[in-house]
């Protein structure tokens, strides 16, 4: 070891001289005091490790409490936090997913100030079923006849299938072995279920005699997926839902539908491709759908459970349920939610997902023009701010194919890079994340209210102040 490394060791601050640093300002006396020897601890071992590793950087008790000061204010401040969808992607799941309503945001607020009746039924006086606050409103919705929520739709697919299917075989299609975000594949889903996976037909076209002749004393549940997140096309088939009922019912066995993002809104009407809705699924007859919250419902992360009585009530007695199940914050905005789908004029425009994916775009375009106005009037010379207009997705899964026409505002800077506008763009207060186009930062109006306008505004002020 080089003398001038073992000089920089014995300089190191000791961490009771850090901790005098710090405990010489008021603003650190409130930390629980073992937080502060360990937030110090580390802090020194950091500069030890930079000196082992031949970067000769001493400092002295002051440079190391600055150090610790900035994890301590770290602490301080909340991980997850509000921002600017900029990206286009209605349902980005890095993002969030769905928006909540106003409805679903105060039934939080409300349910969760005080005391609730989860799970005490009030008219009776006497312990009640959490899922009771929306399964009437789902069946009502949808024309099921009885309903279960559980903390996402994996949980539910596993829940369904675990009970139905457990030792026995569950009946798929290959085409239908979908991998959806992070590395969700039904194939192992169906494994940790205990269900035994019966693959039939090919990727590309599967036939009703395959689902017929794979159908033994062994099979527990024929299984059908709707690949929400891919399309195949050319030289393809697929057996209907309806069919695969038919043929459910002349064996013996139940028929589950795996909508995925599901969806109680006729989209085509508004110019989108077929997307399989929830009352249609369980009009042809099939014995359970499961289906995600946070997608084209437009509610909170939850699995949604709908069918028929027998297998729900089978459902809700297998001990993983409770494993599974979700607390008072999911259902109270769940209910919310689904409040909205009661007004058959369009009282589903309040949730925000589908009113982005559905809002034409002359409206999307004026909101443009008016944030390129603000914008422009901010007088950042540095800055250029051009109205384009391009594609947003529905991202989440949903409508795979499917472009929807947006309007887009170009930042543009003389003196910063896109990346580097970005990057500035994520370290503010309220990050905004865009995308990025030929060095050219993107501002996709079909995901970004009228209200995030100040956000914008205040953030691109807030860069060009630091780059002053």
């Amino acid at each position: 070891m080089e003398e001038k490394t073992k000089m920089a060791l014995r300089r190191i601050p000791k961490i009771d001289e850090v901790l005098l640093v710090l405990e010489g300002e008021e603003a650190w006396k409130g930390f629980p005091r073992h937080m502060l020897v360990d937030a110090c601890r580390r802090a020194v071992g950091d500069v030890r490790k930079a000196i082992l590793g031949g970067v000769v950087a001493e400092k002295s008790a002051v440079d190391v409490a600055e150090e610790v000061k900035k994890k301590l204010t770290s602490y301080r401040s909340f991980s997850l936090r509000r921002l600017v969808n900029a990206t286009g992607i209605v349902l980005h799941t890095n993002l969030g997913r769905a928006p909540l309503c106003e409805e679903a945001i105060e039934r939080i607020i409300e349910v969760s100030r005080g005391y609730s009746n989860l799970e005490f039924d009030l008219a009776a006086g006497k312990r009640g079923i959490r899922y009771d606050h929306v399964t009437d409103i789902l069946c009502a919705l949808t024309g099921a006849e009885d309903a279960l929520i559980v903390n996402n739709n994996a949980a539910a697919v596993l829940l369904v299938l675990n009970t139905l299917s457990q030792g026995r075989e569950a009946i798929v299609s290959r085409g239908e072995l979908i991998e959806i975000g992070g590395e969700f594949r039904i194939p192992e889903v169906m494994e940790k279920s205990g269900a035994i996976l019966r693959e039939v037909g090919t990727t590309n076209r599967t036939h009703l005699s395959d689902y017929e002749h794979a159908i033994q004393e062994r099979t527990g549940v024929i299984l059908k997926v709707h690949t929400s997140n891919f399309r195949t096309v050319g030289f393809t088939e697929e057996i209907g839902l309806k069919s695969l009922v038919e043929l459910g019912f002349r064996h013996g066995v139940p028929v589950m539908n795996d909508l995925g993002s599901g969806c109680f809104v006729e989209l085509e009407q508004f110019g989108f491709e077929r997307e399989p809705t929830v009352q249609a699924a369980l009009q042809s007859g099939v014995d359970v759908v499961t289906f995600s919250g946070d997608k084209l419902l437009g509610g909170p992360q939850a699995g949604v459970i709908l069918g028929k009585r027998d297998i729900i009530g089978a459902v809700k007695k297998n001990p993983l349920n409770r494993a599974l199940r979700i607390d008072k914050l999911t259902l109270a905005a769940l209910e919310g939610t689904v409040k909205a789908y009661l007004d058959e004029r369009g009282g589903y425009e309040r949730l925000r997902v589908l009113r982005s994916l559905t809002e034409p775009l002359t409206a999307v375009r004026e909101r443009a023009r008016k944030l390129l106005d603000r914008l422009r009037s901010l007088s950042m010379k540095d800055f250029t701010f051009t109205l384009k207009e391009g594609k947003s997705l529905a991202g989440g899964g949903s409508l795979p194919t499917q472009e929807i026409p947006t309007a887009l505002i170009a930042v543009t800077s003389k003196s910063l890079s896109a990346s580097g506008m970005e990057k500035r763009f994520r370290a503010l207060d309220v990050p905004i994340i865009a995308r990025i186009h030929e060095d050219e930062i993107l501002l996709d109006l079909r995901t970004i209210e009228e209200e995030e306008f100040p956000f914008i505004e205040t953030g691109l002020g807030s860069i060009a102040g630091r780059k002053r």
